[in-house]
């Protein structure tokens, strides 16, 4: 329990008391499951905002309630990535770059475009619009393992993910992963629309990273989180099949 109490504290601003301990590797297993803990309180934060507010207003207040949960942690990710990523720029300039607290021009509309595909996502939800609030947010924290596993950490010096890189992450850590993709069960078909989007977004951004860093930074974790949860919430509600 400890470790999951550490990962809610290191993902989230909510106050769970205090951990232990600090261990990385222990803790990264819980990702998914703190995204299920996240979906579940955006999705009574929903039954509460849809009866008081048209679909669209309450989408977007549950947009900013993921986003004070988490403190706004992954978009900083996305900012400072975005900052860094989106030129032709040398890899240590890039990594120089995300280091810098400061956000850019490139950063802020990479925040503002996912925030925006993050609400059309959320608003065109018609059927499972419960249960997709629930498993998204898993799915996308769920993700950084992907990023853990594949690719090696871009700052080996010192940097926000360096203790989560000590050892390569074995597939046993994924095993709170499990959880989401036996609750996508519940969708029917959509499940498969939603788990190949899934593995599709998760292998694009590595492929990405791959080719344009050969490595990834916690910033690019946190932009990875922030990427999935978008693109998954935009297109599981194609035609309101979510």
């Amino acid at each position: 329990m400890r470790h999951f109490i550490s990962a809610i504290q290191f993902i989230t601003i909510l106050p769970v008391g205090r951990a232990d301990t600090f261990e990385p590797a222990k803790m990264i297993p819980y990702f998914p499951i703190v995204g299920l803990f996240l979906g579940l309180l955006t999705a009574l934060f929903d039954q509460l905002a849809t009866a008081l507010w048209s679909r669209p207003v309450a989408s977007l207040l549950e947009v900013l309630f993921l986003a004070v949960l988490t403190g706004a942690f992954h978009l900083d990710g996305l900012g400072d990535s975005a900052d860094g990523l989106l030129g032709q720029r040398p890899k240590e300039k890039v990594l120089t770059i995300m280091k810098d607290s400061r956000l850019g021009t490139m950063g802020l509309v990479a925040i503002v475009f996912g925030l925006a595909l993050k609400w059309a996502g959320i608003a065109g939800l018609d059927a499972n619009r419960t249960l997709l609030l629930v498993i998204v947010p898993a799915y996308a924290r769920g993700g950084m393992l992907f990023g853990m596993r594949f690719l090696e950490y871009g700052r080996p010096a010192g940097g926000t993910g360096v203790d989560f890189f000590a050892n390569k992450l074995k597939w046993s850590a994924f095993w709170g992963l499990a959880a989401p993709v036996v609750m996508s069960g519940f969708l029917g078909w959509s499940a498969l629309w939603l788990n190949v989007s899934f593995a599709a977004l998760t292998a694009l951004l590595i492929w990405y990273y791959t080719r344009r860093l050969g490595c990834v930074t916690g910033d690019m974790l946190g932009a990875m989180a922030e990427i999935l949860e978008s693109g998954l919430f935009l297109l599981v509600s194609i035609g309101g099949a979510g």
